[in-house]
């Protein structure tokens, strides 16, 4: 039996069957494989384990009990179903190993900062994380999902995280469908019928109520932001940017957060949501906010960025987000749409100085436009 000692994580690399036949000697190698070695964690790597019965689940509790901080990893999916149905996976940390799915000639039907989609067959889409290597991170986003699902909002039906390549991906049911982005450069005729569809879906999320304290509260999150920038404004503008969002309504509504029309699949003209790992809860200026960074931030001091980003010109983009606010207000305010604006700001000032630190350009201006925003406004009440 092999194992391996790293930063004070013990492995034990098993194989073959886990039985009344064998259980005893095995105990005893698994017993003289450790021996007097110091460690804080012990992982039992399952990748060569073909079955285990109750003698092996035995050991396994034993070593639980005198080691207690044991966990098991890359079990095929028959061990871990004699893991899940004997109740083991509730007491320790059991993990299955992770099926790999190759991509090569996959047709991309949606693609961002983070993340890549993949279309691998009519059924089935493949989300490819481009800048998350955590299954725990991705296994959270999943959660996520199933609770706004649970909740009744259109989210596409996840399956399980899978290997491609080197990344980590999250497989989907998709029946024959497109992203909304698509849609609307396909069928122009029909982006009135979309926007309308749009923005009730955001108006359905905004207004879902959801207390479960795992969620992440988007209010605290921007506090965060603003904690971050502190650094690069003045004082009287940080002060005046954390007083604003403190003034901030509390709400446990839903929050997609990067509701940008690459994460709305259209299945039978019924509109889906994907990439869930930015859900929170919070007042709807979060979401609005979110929608003005994608469609018309970037645009502010790099003409034409949704080219790039959404394959549209400025003009379209900014049209379709002017339409998309009018719907969801029923009326064109220049104040709620400036204040959308503002928060906007504060999230592409931390984008900015975070992910592009020497793009000077865009820094200075971003800045400037906040400053001049904070003393216009002296509350971020949108009237919802």
């Amino acid at each position: 039996m092999k194992c391996e000692l790293n930063d004070k994580t013990l492995t034990l690399f098993m194989e073959g069957e886990l039985n009344s036949y064998n259980a005893e000697n095995v105990e005893k190698e698994i017993e003289d494989t450790i021996g007097n070695q110091s460690f804080e964690k012990l992982v039992l790597d399952f990748a060569r384990i073909s079955y285990i019965s109750s003698a092996g689940l035995r050991i396994i509790l034993k070593l639980k009990q005198k080691y207690n901080n044991v966990s098991v990893i890359e079990t095929s999916l028959e061990v871990y179903d004699i893991f899940s149905m004997t109740g083991f996976v509730n007491i320790m940390d059991i993990k299955k190993a992770l099926r790999r799915i190759y991509i090569s000639g996959a047709q991309i039907v949606g693609e961002g900062y983070y993340s890549t989609v993949y279309r691998i067959n009519k059924d089935t889409i493949i989300k490819v994380f481009n800048r998350v290597n955590d299954p725990d991170q991705i296994e959270r986003e999943l959660k996520l999902a199933k609770q706004a699902f649970m909740l009744g909002i259109p989210t596409a039906i996840s399956f399980d995280i899978v290997k491609v390549d080197d990344k980590l991906g999250v497989c989907f049911e998709m029946l024959d469908c497109k992203s909304l982005k698509e849609m609307v450069i396909d069928n122009k005729d029909r982006i009135p019928e979309f926007l309308d569809k749009y923005a009730a879906l955001l108006k359905q999320m905004n207004t879902t109520e959801c207390f479960d304290p795992n969620i992440p509260n988007k209010k605290a999150e921007y506090l965060r932001k603003v904690e971050k920038i502190k650094q690069f404004l003045p004082e009287k503008s940080y002060l005046k940017a954390k007083k604003l969002i403190e003034s901030v309504p509390e709400r446990r509504t839903l929050i997609h957060g990067d509701c940008h029309f690459k994460n709305i699949m259209v299945q039978k003209d019924e509109l889906l949501l994907i990439d869930m790992d930015t859900l929170s809860v919070g007042y709807p200026i979060f979401e609005l906010g979110a929608l003005y960074f994608a469609y018309r931030g970037f645009n502010e001091d790099e003409p034409d960025n949704s080219i790039k980003f959404f394959g549209i010109p400025e003009k379209d983009a900014t049209a379709l987000y002017e339409a998309l606010i009018l719907r969801y207000f029923g009326k064109d305010d220049p104040a709620i749409k400036g204040k959308i604006r503002l928060v906007a700001h504060i999230q592409m000032l931390r984008w900015t100085t975070n992910n592009e630190p020497e793009n000077k350009v865009r820094y200075e201006n971003v800045k400037a436009r906040l400053i001049e925003m904070l003393d216009q406004y002296d509350d971020l009440d949108i009237g919802l």
